[in-house]
Protein backbone atom coordinates (compact mmCIF):
# COMPACT_ATOMS: atom_id res chain seq x y z
CA UNK A 1 0.00 0.00 0.00
CA UNK A 2 1.03 3.63 -0.37
CA UNK A 3 0.41 5.42 2.92
CA UNK A 4 -3.27 5.14 3.79
CA UNK A 5 -4.37 4.63 0.18
CA UNK A 6 -6.10 1.36 -0.62
CA UNK A 7 -5.94 -0.42 -3.93
CA UNK A 8 -9.23 -0.95 -5.74
CA UNK A 9 -10.63 -4.39 -4.98
CA UNK A 10 -11.49 -5.01 -8.64
CA UNK A 11 -9.60 -2.78 -11.10
CA UNK A 12 -6.49 -0.78 -11.81
CA UNK A 13 -5.17 1.74 -9.32
CA UNK A 14 -6.24 3.08 -5.92
CA UNK A 15 -9.77 3.53 -4.64
CA UNK A 16 -9.47 7.31 -4.74
CA UNK A 17 -8.68 7.09 -8.47
CA UNK A 18 -12.01 5.45 -9.31
CA UNK A 19 -14.16 7.86 -11.28
CA UNK A 20 -17.67 8.49 -9.95
CA UNK A 21 -20.31 6.73 -12.02
CA UNK A 22 -21.48 10.05 -13.45
CA UNK A 23 -18.00 10.63 -14.91
CA UNK A 24 -17.92 7.11 -16.35
CA UNK A 25 -21.26 7.85 -18.05
CA UNK A 26 -19.87 11.11 -19.42
CA UNK A 27 -16.77 9.33 -20.72
CA UNK A 28 -18.93 6.68 -22.40
CA UNK A 29 -20.71 9.38 -24.38
CA UNK A 30 -17.43 10.03 -26.17
CA UNK A 31 -16.05 6.48 -26.25
CA UNK A 32 -19.07 4.70 -27.73
CA UNK A 33 -19.51 7.02 -30.75
CA UNK A 34 -15.75 6.96 -31.40
CA UNK A 35 -15.57 3.14 -31.44
CA UNK A 36 -19.03 2.52 -32.86
CA UNK A 37 -19.92 0.01 -30.16
CA UNK A 38 -20.46 -0.26 -26.41
CA UNK A 39 -23.37 -0.07 -23.96
CA UNK A 40 -24.63 2.13 -21.17
CA UNK A 41 -22.14 1.81 -18.29
CA UNK A 42 -22.91 -0.47 -15.37
CA UNK A 43 -21.64 -0.05 -11.81
CA UNK A 44 -19.10 -2.41 -10.23
CA UNK A 45 -20.32 -4.66 -7.43
CA UNK A 46 -19.29 -3.04 -4.12
CA UNK A 47 -17.04 -5.12 -1.91
CA UNK A 48 -19.66 -5.31 0.85
CA UNK A 49 -21.95 -7.12 -1.61
CA UNK A 50 -19.32 -9.63 -2.74
CA UNK A 51 -19.59 -13.22 -1.53
CA UNK A 52 -16.10 -14.09 -0.35
CA UNK A 53 -15.26 -17.56 0.90
CA UNK A 54 -14.35 -17.69 4.59
CA UNK A 55 -10.64 -18.21 5.36
CA UNK A 56 -9.67 -21.85 5.73
CA UNK A 57 -6.67 -20.98 7.90
CA UNK A 58 -6.62 -19.35 11.34
CA UNK A 59 -4.72 -16.07 11.26
CA UNK A 60 -1.87 -16.03 13.78
CA UNK A 61 -1.69 -12.23 13.49
CA UNK A 62 1.63 -10.46 13.10
CA UNK A 63 2.51 -10.39 9.41
CA UNK A 64 -0.72 -12.24 8.53
CA UNK A 65 -4.16 -10.77 7.95
CA UNK A 66 -7.55 -12.14 6.96
CA UNK A 67 -8.85 -8.66 6.14
CA UNK A 68 -11.67 -8.91 3.61
CA UNK A 69 -10.42 -6.08 1.41
CA UNK A 70 -6.87 -7.46 1.27
CA UNK A 71 -8.08 -10.94 0.40
CA UNK A 72 -10.15 -9.56 -2.48
CA UNK A 73 -7.27 -7.41 -3.77
CA UNK A 74 -4.95 -10.43 -3.71
CA UNK A 75 -7.44 -12.79 -5.39
CA UNK A 76 -6.91 -11.55 -8.95
CA UNK A 77 -4.33 -9.99 -11.20
CA UNK A 78 -5.00 -7.28 -13.78
CA UNK A 79 -5.81 -9.08 -17.03
CA UNK A 80 -9.07 -8.24 -18.80
CA UNK A 81 -10.61 -11.45 -17.46
CA UNK A 82 -9.54 -10.42 -13.93
CA UNK A 83 -11.04 -6.93 -14.27
CA UNK A 84 -14.32 -8.39 -15.55
CA UNK A 85 -14.60 -10.89 -12.69
CA UNK A 86 -13.76 -8.27 -10.10
CA UNK A 87 -16.21 -5.79 -11.64
CA UNK A 88 -19.05 -8.30 -11.30
CA UNK A 89 -17.96 -9.40 -7.82
CA UNK A 90 -16.74 -12.89 -8.76
CA UNK A 91 -13.82 -13.90 -6.54
CA UNK A 92 -13.71 -17.68 -6.88
CA UNK A 93 -10.21 -18.22 -5.50
CA UNK A 94 -9.44 -15.71 -2.75
CA UNK A 95 -6.34 -16.40 -0.65
CA UNK A 96 -7.10 -17.53 2.86
CA UNK A 97 -4.55 -15.16 4.36
CA UNK A 98 -2.40 -12.31 3.10
CA UNK A 99 1.08 -11.85 4.58
CA UNK A 100 3.01 -8.55 4.72
CA UNK A 101 6.53 -9.33 5.97
CA UNK A 102 8.75 -6.40 6.86
CA UNK A 103 12.05 -8.28 6.79
CA UNK A 104 13.52 -11.65 5.85
CA UNK A 105 12.56 -13.11 9.21
CA UNK A 106 8.95 -12.40 8.28
CA UNK A 107 9.37 -14.16 4.94
CA UNK A 108 10.88 -17.18 6.70
CA UNK A 109 7.93 -17.24 9.08
CA UNK A 110 5.49 -17.27 6.17
CA UNK A 111 7.29 -20.19 4.49
CA UNK A 112 7.55 -22.11 7.76
CA UNK A 113 3.91 -21.71 8.73
CA UNK A 114 2.74 -22.52 5.20
CA UNK A 115 4.72 -25.75 5.32
CA UNK A 116 3.06 -26.68 8.61
CA UNK A 117 -0.39 -25.86 7.21
CA UNK A 118 0.24 -27.60 3.88
CA UNK A 119 -0.63 -24.30 2.23
CA UNK A 120 0.60 -22.83 -1.03
CA UNK A 121 2.41 -19.49 -1.03
CA UNK A 122 1.88 -17.18 -3.99
CA UNK A 123 4.26 -14.18 -4.23
CA UNK A 124 2.03 -11.27 -5.27
CA UNK A 125 4.50 -8.62 -6.42
CA UNK A 126 2.44 -5.54 -7.25
CA UNK A 127 -0.51 -7.62 -8.40
CA UNK A 128 -0.23 -6.37 -11.99
CA UNK A 129 0.07 -9.82 -13.59
CA UNK A 130 -1.94 -10.09 -16.82
CA UNK A 131 -1.51 -13.85 -17.30
CA UNK A 132 -2.94 -15.47 -14.15
CA UNK A 133 0.42 -15.47 -12.38
CA UNK A 134 -0.82 -14.33 -8.96
CA UNK A 135 -4.30 -15.84 -8.84
CA UNK A 136 -4.76 -18.66 -6.27
CA UNK A 137 -6.12 -20.96 -8.99
CA UNK A 138 -4.70 -24.36 -8.00
CA UNK A 139 -5.10 -27.88 -9.32
CA UNK A 140 -6.20 -28.83 -5.80
CA UNK A 141 -9.02 -26.37 -4.99
CA UNK A 142 -9.08 -27.51 -1.35
CA UNK A 143 -5.48 -26.52 -0.68
CA UNK A 144 -5.27 -23.34 1.42
CA UNK A 145 -3.33 -20.37 0.07
CA UNK A 146 -1.27 -17.53 1.53
CA UNK A 147 -0.69 -14.52 -0.73
CA UNK A 148 2.74 -13.06 0.01
CA UNK A 149 2.89 -9.28 -0.39
CA UNK A 150 6.43 -7.86 -0.16
CA UNK A 151 5.57 -4.17 -0.46
CA UNK A 152 6.64 -3.36 3.11
CA UNK A 153 10.18 -4.39 2.14
CA UNK A 154 10.65 -1.38 -0.10
CA UNK A 155 13.88 0.39 0.87
CA UNK A 156 17.01 1.39 -0.99
CA UNK A 157 19.59 -0.34 1.20
CA UNK A 158 22.93 0.62 -0.32
CA UNK A 159 24.46 2.46 -3.27
CA UNK A 160 27.82 1.70 -4.88
CA UNK A 161 28.46 4.97 -6.69
CA UNK A 162 31.78 3.73 -8.08
CA UNK A 163 30.25 0.74 -9.84
CA UNK A 164 26.88 2.44 -10.41
CA UNK A 165 24.83 -0.21 -8.63
CA UNK A 166 22.21 -0.15 -5.89
CA UNK A 167 20.95 -2.78 -3.45
CA UNK A 168 17.16 -2.52 -3.31
CA UNK A 169 14.53 -4.52 -1.47
CA UNK A 170 12.26 -6.52 -3.73
CA UNK A 171 8.99 -4.96 -2.55
CA UNK A 172 9.80 -1.45 -3.76
CA UNK A 173 7.21 -0.20 -6.25
CA UNK A 174 8.42 1.79 -9.23
CA UNK A 175 7.72 5.32 -7.93
CA UNK A 176 9.23 4.79 -4.47
CA UNK A 177 12.24 3.03 -5.99
CA UNK A 178 12.89 5.95 -8.35
CA UNK A 179 12.27 8.53 -5.63
CA UNK A 180 14.94 7.01 -3.41
CA UNK A 181 17.41 6.80 -6.28
CA UNK A 182 16.61 10.36 -7.40
CA UNK A 183 17.92 11.66 -4.08
CA UNK A 184 21.31 10.29 -5.17
CA UNK A 185 21.02 11.66 -8.70
CA UNK A 186 20.48 8.15 -10.07
CA UNK A 187 17.80 6.17 -11.86
CA UNK A 188 17.11 2.54 -12.77
CA UNK A 189 15.33 3.76 -15.93
CA UNK A 190 12.93 0.80 -15.97
CA UNK A 191 9.46 2.09 -16.77
CA UNK A 192 7.00 -0.63 -17.79
CA UNK A 193 3.34 0.29 -18.07
CA UNK A 194 2.88 -1.29 -14.62
CA UNK A 195 5.52 1.07 -13.15
CA UNK A 196 3.17 2.81 -10.71
CA UNK A 197 2.22 -0.40 -8.88
CA UNK A 198 4.60 -3.24 -9.83
CA UNK A 199 7.58 -4.13 -7.64
CA UNK A 200 11.24 -4.78 -8.32
CA UNK A 201 10.84 -8.43 -7.30
CA UNK A 202 7.88 -8.78 -9.63
CA UNK A 203 9.87 -7.34 -12.51
CA UNK A 204 12.73 -9.76 -11.84
CA UNK A 205 10.68 -12.95 -11.67
CA UNK A 206 8.66 -12.05 -14.80
CA UNK A 207 11.60 -10.74 -16.88
CA UNK A 208 9.71 -7.49 -17.34
CA UNK A 209 10.36 -5.22 -20.29
CA UNK A 210 10.62 -1.54 -19.55
CA UNK A 211 11.36 1.90 -20.95
CA UNK A 212 14.09 1.21 -23.48
CA UNK A 213 12.98 -0.08 -26.86
CA UNK A 214 16.52 -1.15 -27.78
CA UNK A 215 19.57 -2.27 -25.84
CA UNK A 216 18.82 -2.75 -22.15
CA UNK A 217 15.15 -3.51 -22.67
CA UNK A 218 14.59 -6.19 -20.04
CA UNK A 219 15.16 -6.15 -16.31
CA UNK A 220 17.61 -9.00 -16.99
CA UNK A 221 20.03 -6.44 -18.39
CA UNK A 222 19.84 -4.32 -15.23
CA UNK A 223 20.28 -7.12 -12.69
CA UNK A 224 23.71 -7.59 -11.10
CA UNK A 225 22.92 -9.99 -8.26
CA UNK A 226 19.81 -11.49 -6.62
CA UNK A 227 19.09 -12.72 -3.11
CA UNK A 228 16.13 -15.03 -2.48
CA UNK A 229 14.75 -17.24 0.26
CA UNK A 230 13.57 -20.74 -0.66
CA UNK A 231 11.85 -23.36 1.50
CA UNK A 232 15.22 -25.18 1.48
CA UNK A 233 17.34 -22.15 2.44
CA UNK A 234 19.02 -19.02 1.06
CA UNK A 235 19.87 -18.39 -2.58
CA UNK A 236 22.28 -15.53 -3.24
CA UNK A 237 24.63 -14.89 -6.12
CA UNK A 238 27.98 -13.13 -6.03
CA UNK A 239 28.10 -9.51 -7.22
CA UNK A 240 29.98 -9.48 -10.52
CA UNK A 241 29.84 -7.43 -13.74
CA UNK A 242 29.82 -10.70 -15.65
CA UNK A 243 30.81 -14.31 -15.23
CA UNK A 244 31.36 -17.43 -17.29
CA UNK A 245 31.23 -19.74 -14.28
CA UNK A 246 28.57 -22.20 -15.35
CA UNK A 247 24.84 -21.50 -15.69
CA UNK A 248 23.97 -18.23 -13.95
CA UNK A 249 22.08 -18.49 -10.64
CA UNK A 250 20.53 -15.10 -11.41
CA UNK A 251 19.32 -16.27 -14.82
CA UNK A 252 17.61 -19.14 -13.04
CA UNK A 253 15.60 -16.75 -10.86
CA UNK A 254 14.91 -14.27 -13.66
CA UNK A 255 11.60 -15.37 -15.14
CA UNK A 256 11.04 -18.02 -12.44
CA UNK A 257 7.65 -16.45 -11.54
CA UNK A 258 8.00 -17.22 -7.85
CA UNK A 259 8.27 -21.02 -8.12
CA UNK A 260 11.91 -21.32 -6.99
CA UNK A 261 12.18 -18.75 -4.23
CA UNK A 262 11.02 -15.44 -2.84
CA UNK A 263 13.25 -12.63 -4.09
CA UNK A 264 14.01 -10.36 -1.11
CA UNK A 265 16.54 -7.93 -2.59
CA UNK A 266 18.78 -7.38 -5.60
CA UNK A 267 21.77 -5.37 -6.68
CA UNK A 268 20.65 -3.43 -9.75
CA UNK A 269 22.69 -1.50 -12.32
CA UNK A 270 21.73 2.17 -12.14
CA UNK A 271 22.84 5.28 -14.01
CA UNK A 272 22.90 9.06 -13.68
CA UNK A 273 19.59 10.64 -14.59
CA UNK A 274 19.45 11.73 -18.25
CA UNK A 275 19.72 15.43 -19.02
CA UNK A 276 19.85 15.39 -22.83
CA UNK A 277 16.72 14.21 -24.66
CA UNK A 278 15.42 14.26 -28.20
CA UNK A 279 12.21 12.90 -29.73
CA UNK A 280 10.93 12.71 -33.29
CA UNK A 281 7.72 11.47 -34.88
CA UNK A 282 8.04 10.21 -38.46
CA UNK A 283 5.00 9.44 -40.62
CA UNK A 284 4.78 6.64 -43.18
CA UNK A 285 1.88 5.68 -45.46
CA UNK A 286 -0.25 3.09 -43.63
CA UNK A 287 0.57 0.33 -46.14
CA UNK A 288 -0.82 -3.17 -45.70
CA UNK A 289 -1.72 -5.10 -42.55
CA UNK A 290 1.94 -5.74 -41.73
CA UNK A 291 2.91 -2.06 -41.82
CA UNK A 292 4.43 -0.75 -45.03
CA UNK A 293 7.74 -2.13 -46.27
CA UNK A 294 9.16 1.36 -45.83
CA UNK A 295 8.13 1.73 -42.18
CA UNK A 296 9.23 -1.78 -41.29
CA UNK A 297 12.51 -1.28 -43.12
CA UNK A 298 13.23 2.00 -41.35
CA UNK A 299 12.76 0.43 -37.92
CA UNK A 300 14.95 -2.55 -38.80
CA UNK A 301 17.73 -0.39 -40.24
CA UNK A 302 17.76 1.94 -37.23
CA UNK A 303 17.92 -1.06 -34.89
CA UNK A 304 20.74 -2.59 -36.93
CA UNK A 305 22.64 0.72 -37.05
CA UNK A 306 23.48 0.29 -33.33
CA UNK A 307 22.50 3.90 -32.66
CA UNK A 308 20.64 2.51 -29.63
CA UNK A 309 17.68 4.87 -29.35
CA UNK A 310 15.86 4.74 -26.01
CA UNK A 311 12.55 4.74 -27.84
CA UNK A 312 11.84 3.14 -31.21
CA UNK A 313 8.15 2.35 -31.55
CA UNK A 314 6.16 1.75 -34.69
CA UNK A 315 2.42 2.39 -34.28
CA UNK A 316 -0.02 1.28 -36.96
CA UNK A 317 -2.57 3.75 -38.29
CA UNK A 318 -5.49 2.11 -36.45
CA UNK A 319 -3.81 2.42 -33.07
CA UNK A 320 -2.67 5.94 -33.87
CA UNK A 321 -6.29 6.91 -34.54
CA UNK A 322 -7.63 5.18 -31.42
CA UNK A 323 -5.04 6.79 -29.14
CA UNK A 324 -5.34 10.15 -30.96
CA UNK A 325 -1.61 10.13 -31.62
CA UNK A 326 -2.62 10.69 -35.25
CA UNK A 327 -5.68 10.88 -37.48
CA UNK A 328 -5.30 7.34 -38.81
CA UNK A 329 -3.87 8.40 -42.15
CA UNK A 330 -0.31 7.31 -41.37
CA UNK A 331 1.79 4.77 -39.54
CA UNK A 332 3.83 6.55 -36.87
CA UNK A 333 7.47 5.88 -36.04
CA UNK A 334 8.45 7.38 -32.69
CA UNK A 335 12.18 7.75 -32.11
CA UNK A 336 13.77 8.94 -28.88
CA UNK A 337 17.30 9.37 -27.56
CA UNK A 338 18.47 10.32 -24.08
CA UNK A 339 21.81 10.56 -22.32
CA UNK A 340 23.57 11.93 -19.27
CA UNK A 341 26.23 14.46 -20.10
CA UNK A 342 26.35 13.79 -23.84
CA UNK A 343 24.28 15.55 -26.53
CA UNK A 344 22.08 13.21 -28.56
CA UNK A 345 21.22 15.37 -31.59
CA UNK A 346 23.86 13.75 -33.78
CA UNK A 347 22.40 10.27 -33.21
CA UNK A 348 18.91 11.64 -33.81
CA UNK A 349 20.08 13.18 -37.09
CA UNK A 350 21.34 9.78 -38.22
CA UNK A 351 18.15 7.96 -37.20
CA UNK A 352 15.94 10.54 -38.93
CA UNK A 353 18.09 10.32 -42.06
CA UNK A 354 17.56 6.55 -42.17
CA UNK A 355 13.79 6.99 -41.79
CA UNK A 356 13.63 9.68 -44.47
CA UNK A 357 15.68 7.56 -46.87
CA UNK A 358 13.01 4.86 -46.48
CA UNK A 359 10.25 7.32 -47.39
CA UNK A 360 9.29 8.72 -44.00
CA UNK A 361 8.28 12.32 -43.32
CA UNK A 362 9.25 14.02 -40.07
CA UNK A 363 6.05 15.31 -38.47
CA UNK A 364 7.61 16.70 -35.31
CA UNK A 365 10.97 16.88 -33.61
CA UNK A 366 11.83 18.23 -30.17
CA UNK A 367 14.78 18.21 -27.81
CA UNK A 368 15.88 19.37 -24.38
CA UNK A 369 19.26 20.00 -22.76
CA UNK A 370 20.49 20.73 -19.24
CA UNK A 371 19.83 24.39 -19.96
CA UNK A 372 16.16 23.60 -20.42
CA UNK A 373 14.93 23.12 -16.83
CA UNK A 374 11.24 23.16 -17.69
CA UNK A 375 11.16 19.37 -17.72
CA UNK A 376 9.46 19.41 -21.11
CA UNK A 377 10.55 17.17 -23.97
CA UNK A 378 10.98 20.26 -26.09
CA UNK A 379 9.33 23.39 -27.34
CA UNK A 380 6.37 23.97 -29.59
CA UNK A 381 2.76 24.93 -29.09
CA UNK A 382 1.26 21.67 -30.40
CA UNK A 383 1.58 18.40 -28.57
CA UNK A 384 3.61 15.97 -30.70
CA UNK A 385 2.17 12.63 -31.73
CA UNK A 386 4.73 10.91 -29.50
CA UNK A 387 3.46 12.86 -26.48
CA UNK A 388 -0.17 12.08 -27.25
CA UNK A 389 0.63 8.40 -27.66
CA UNK A 390 2.63 8.34 -24.41
CA UNK A 391 -0.29 9.89 -22.53
CA UNK A 392 -2.68 7.31 -23.96
CA UNK A 393 -0.23 4.51 -23.11
CA UNK A 394 -0.06 5.55 -19.45
CA UNK A 395 -3.83 5.96 -19.19
CA UNK A 396 -4.72 2.70 -20.95
CA UNK A 397 -5.01 0.52 -17.81
CA UNK A 398 -7.30 3.07 -16.18
CA UNK A 399 -9.39 3.40 -19.34
CA UNK A 400 -9.83 -0.37 -19.49
CA UNK A 401 -11.86 -0.21 -16.28
CA UNK A 402 -14.22 2.21 -18.07
CA UNK A 403 -14.34 -0.04 -21.13
CA UNK A 404 -15.39 -2.99 -18.96
CA UNK A 405 -18.17 -0.88 -17.43
CA UNK A 406 -19.32 -0.03 -20.97
CA UNK A 407 -19.43 -3.63 -22.19
CA UNK A 408 -16.31 -3.37 -24.33
CA UNK A 409 -13.63 -6.03 -24.66
CA UNK A 410 -10.31 -4.23 -24.21
CA UNK A 411 -7.18 -6.35 -23.97
CA UNK A 412 -3.69 -6.81 -25.34
CA UNK A 413 -1.25 -9.61 -26.10
CA UNK A 414 2.36 -9.52 -27.23
CA UNK A 415 5.06 -11.69 -28.78
CA UNK A 416 8.37 -11.48 -30.64
CA UNK A 417 9.59 -12.76 -34.02
CA UNK A 418 12.65 -12.39 -36.24
CA UNK A 419 12.61 -9.91 -39.12
CA UNK A 420 12.70 -12.55 -41.87
CA UNK A 421 9.37 -13.97 -40.66
CA UNK A 422 7.76 -10.78 -39.44
CA UNK A 423 5.49 -9.86 -42.37
CA UNK A 424 3.77 -13.24 -42.73
CA UNK A 425 3.66 -13.75 -38.96
CA UNK A 426 2.03 -10.38 -38.30
CA UNK A 427 -0.52 -10.95 -41.07
CA UNK A 428 -1.51 -14.39 -39.82
CA UNK A 429 -1.89 -13.28 -36.20
CA UNK A 430 -4.00 -10.27 -37.20
CA UNK A 431 -6.20 -12.43 -39.45
CA UNK A 432 -6.69 -15.14 -36.82
CA UNK A 433 -7.54 -12.57 -34.16
CA UNK A 434 -9.98 -10.66 -36.36
CA UNK A 435 -11.66 -13.86 -37.43
CA UNK A 436 -12.10 -14.97 -33.82
CA UNK A 437 -13.39 -11.54 -32.77
CA UNK A 438 -15.94 -11.53 -35.58
CA UNK A 439 -17.15 -15.02 -34.65
CA UNK A 440 -17.61 -14.32 -30.94
CA UNK A 441 -19.12 -10.83 -31.28
CA UNK A 442 -21.12 -11.05 -34.49
CA UNK A 443 -19.92 -7.53 -35.30
CA UNK A 444 -19.25 -6.45 -38.89
CA UNK A 445 -15.74 -7.15 -40.17
CA UNK A 446 -15.36 -3.67 -41.65
CA UNK A 447 -16.92 -0.24 -41.48
CA UNK A 448 -18.96 1.36 -38.71
CA UNK A 449 -19.02 -0.66 -35.51
CA UNK A 450 -16.29 -3.10 -36.62
CA UNK A 451 -13.98 -4.34 -33.82
CA UNK A 452 -10.45 -2.96 -33.84
CA UNK A 453 -7.32 -5.11 -33.84
CA UNK A 454 -4.25 -2.89 -33.94
CA UNK A 455 -0.52 -3.32 -33.43
CA UNK A 456 2.58 -1.48 -32.37
CA UNK A 457 6.21 -2.52 -31.99
CA UNK A 458 7.22 -2.00 -28.36
CA UNK A 459 10.76 -3.37 -28.44
CA UNK A 460 13.11 -3.66 -31.39
CA UNK A 461 16.26 -5.73 -31.84
CA UNK A 462 18.75 -6.01 -34.70
CA UNK A 463 17.33 -9.46 -35.47
CA UNK A 464 13.62 -8.89 -34.82
CA UNK A 465 10.87 -7.07 -32.99
CA UNK A 466 8.13 -7.44 -30.39
CA UNK A 467 4.68 -6.77 -31.90
CA UNK A 468 2.09 -5.81 -29.28
CA UNK A 469 -1.56 -6.23 -30.30
CA UNK A 470 -4.62 -4.41 -28.94
CA UNK A 471 -8.19 -5.70 -29.29
CA UNK A 472 -11.26 -3.48 -28.85
CA UNK A 473 -14.60 -5.17 -29.51
CA UNK A 474 -18.23 -5.21 -28.34
CA UNK A 475 -18.82 -7.60 -25.44
CA UNK A 476 -21.91 -9.64 -24.66
CA UNK A 477 -22.89 -8.95 -21.06
CA UNK A 478 -22.35 -12.06 -18.97
CA UNK A 479 -20.26 -13.78 -21.66
CA UNK A 480 -17.18 -11.57 -21.59
CA UNK A 481 -14.84 -14.27 -20.26
CA UNK A 482 -15.92 -16.89 -22.79
CA UNK A 483 -15.61 -14.36 -25.59
CA UNK A 484 -12.13 -13.21 -24.65
CA UNK A 485 -10.86 -16.73 -23.92
CA UNK A 486 -11.84 -17.77 -27.45
CA UNK A 487 -10.10 -14.77 -29.00
CA UNK A 488 -7.02 -15.25 -26.82
CA UNK A 489 -6.80 -18.94 -27.73
CA UNK A 490 -7.04 -18.19 -31.45
CA UNK A 491 -4.34 -15.52 -31.25
CA UNK A 492 -2.09 -17.77 -29.15
CA UNK A 493 -2.49 -20.64 -31.59
CA UNK A 494 -1.48 -18.35 -34.45
CA UNK A 495 1.54 -17.11 -32.49
CA UNK A 496 2.69 -20.62 -31.64
CA UNK A 497 2.13 -21.92 -35.16
CA UNK A 498 4.03 -18.97 -36.62
CA UNK A 499 7.09 -19.60 -34.47
CA UNK A 500 6.76 -16.59 -32.16
CA UNK A 501 7.02 -16.58 -28.39
CA UNK A 502 3.86 -16.85 -26.32
CA UNK A 503 5.09 -13.85 -24.33
CA UNK A 504 7.81 -11.26 -24.81
CA UNK A 505 7.49 -9.53 -21.43
CA UNK A 506 4.15 -10.47 -19.81
CA UNK A 507 5.33 -13.79 -18.30
CA UNK A 508 3.65 -17.21 -18.50
CA UNK A 509 1.47 -17.48 -15.41
CA UNK A 510 -1.42 -19.91 -15.65
CA UNK A 511 -3.04 -18.45 -18.75
CA UNK A 512 -0.10 -19.05 -21.13
CA UNK A 513 0.81 -22.52 -19.91
CA UNK A 514 -0.63 -24.57 -22.82
CA UNK A 515 1.44 -22.67 -25.39
CA UNK A 516 4.51 -22.30 -23.17
CA UNK A 517 4.59 -26.08 -22.75
CA UNK A 518 4.82 -26.43 -26.54
CA UNK A 519 7.44 -23.70 -26.89
CA UNK A 520 10.03 -24.96 -24.40
CA UNK A 521 12.19 -28.07 -24.97
CA UNK A 522 10.92 -31.12 -23.09
CA UNK A 523 14.31 -31.78 -21.52
CA UNK A 524 14.39 -28.22 -20.20
CA UNK A 525 11.01 -28.79 -18.56
CA UNK A 526 12.44 -31.86 -16.83
CA UNK A 527 15.48 -29.89 -15.65
CA UNK A 528 13.25 -27.12 -14.30
CA UNK A 529 11.20 -29.67 -12.38
CA UNK A 530 14.39 -31.06 -10.86
CA UNK A 531 15.47 -27.57 -9.79
CA UNK A 532 12.05 -26.97 -8.26
CA UNK A 533 12.30 -30.22 -6.29
CA UNK A 534 15.72 -29.24 -4.95
CA UNK A 535 14.64 -25.89 -3.47
CA UNK A 536 10.92 -26.47 -2.90
CA UNK A 537 10.35 -30.20 -2.33
CA UNK A 538 6.85 -29.71 -0.90
CA UNK A 539 5.72 -27.50 -3.82
CA UNK A 540 4.83 -24.55 -1.61
CA UNK A 541 5.64 -21.76 -4.06
CA UNK A 542 3.14 -20.79 -6.78
CA UNK A 543 2.15 -24.34 -7.78
CA UNK A 544 0.92 -24.76 -11.34
CA UNK A 545 3.02 -21.94 -12.79
CA UNK A 546 5.67 -22.94 -15.39
CA UNK A 547 5.54 -26.62 -14.34
CA UNK A 548 3.00 -29.03 -12.84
Amino acid sequence: MSGDRRLKHWGWGYEDQQQPHEQVVAASEGIIPMLGFGQAPERPVPLDQVELRDPRLPSPGGVFTEDRHQRAVHALGKAYRDIVRGFYGSFENPPDLVAFPEDEAGVEEVLSRAADWGAAVIPFGGGTSVCGGVEPRLADPDRPVVSLDMTRMNRLLEVDETSLAARIQAGARGPELEEQLKARGLTLRHFPQSFEYATLGGWIVTRAGGHFATGETHVDDLTESIRALTPAGEWESRRLPGSGAGPSPDRMLLGSEGILGVVTEAWMRVRPRPDFKATATVEFPPGDEAFSDAARGAVRLIAQSRLMPSNLRLIDSSEARTTMAGDGSATLLIVGFESHGQPVEDRMDQAVAIAEAEGGRVASRTSSTPADRSGAEGSGSDEAGSDRWRSAFLMAPYMRDTFVACGIIAETFETAITWDRFEEFHRSVIEATRRAVAEVTGAPAEGEGAPRVSCRLTHVYPDGAAPYFTVLAPAKRGSELAQWDEVKAAASEAIEKGGGTITHHHAVGRDHRPWYDRQRPDRFAAALKAAKSAVDPDNLLNPGVLID
